[in-house]
């Protein structure tokens, strides 16, 4: 880069200020062309402000680079359409490594109510005889066979049938009343 002689003075002027000079007065002039640009390939006016900003950014970064007026358009044109594809690839990438949502996945709604009938049985099984509640929470929530639930309980297998459909009554009246 050659120094020039400034008009006022002793201050010297470069070829890089030169081009600082043009690409402020490219910005000035040429902001909404290159928005409008960015609108066509982006979806949300943020994404575009964000687009252009940053080429203009790196186009100064890179401003010793281009030397002729007429090229600093069609530059900052280009670079625009590259940080836009960049953008659309980021969300892909983005959407793509999302959990996907279960489909069997209750709603809110579907929750509460779930939530809701939970603490009824709670409530309800509380209110049933010790071996009964002890019956049914070992043969129905821990899954164990009426053989297994007599021998964890030293009960028979009669008893345990016995106390277990006797829970199951109390407990449906109970749900029932409530």
């Amino acid at each position: 880069m050659r120094p020039r002689p400034a008009p006022t003075g002793g201050a010297v002027a470069t070829d890089v200020d030169v081009t600082t000079d043009l690409l402020t007065e490219t910005y000035q002039r040429h902001y909404t062309s290159l928005l409008r640009l960015a609108a066509l390939l982006l979806d949300d006016i943020g994404s575009c402000e964000d687009v252009v900003q940053e080429a203009f950014i790196r186009v100064h970064g890179a401003r010793a680079r281009v030397r002729e007026a007429d090229k600093l358009l069609a530059y900052l044109r280009q670079t625009v359409v590259n940080l836009s594809r960049s953008t659309l690839r980021r969300r892909l990438l983005g959407l793509k490594l999302l959990p996907k949502p279960m489909p069997d996945a209750a709603s809110a709604e579907e929750g509460a109510y779930a939530a809701l009938e939970k603490d009824a049985l709670i409530k309800a099984l509380r209110g049933l005889q010790r071996r009964q509640r002890e019956v049914l929470v070992l043969r129905y929530y821990s899954d164990m066979t009426e053989a297994q639930v007599a021998s964890a309980l030293g009960l028979s297998i009669g008893s345990v049938k016995a106390y277990g459909s006797r829970g199951i009554e109390a407990l449906r009246s109970r749900l029932e009343e409530q």
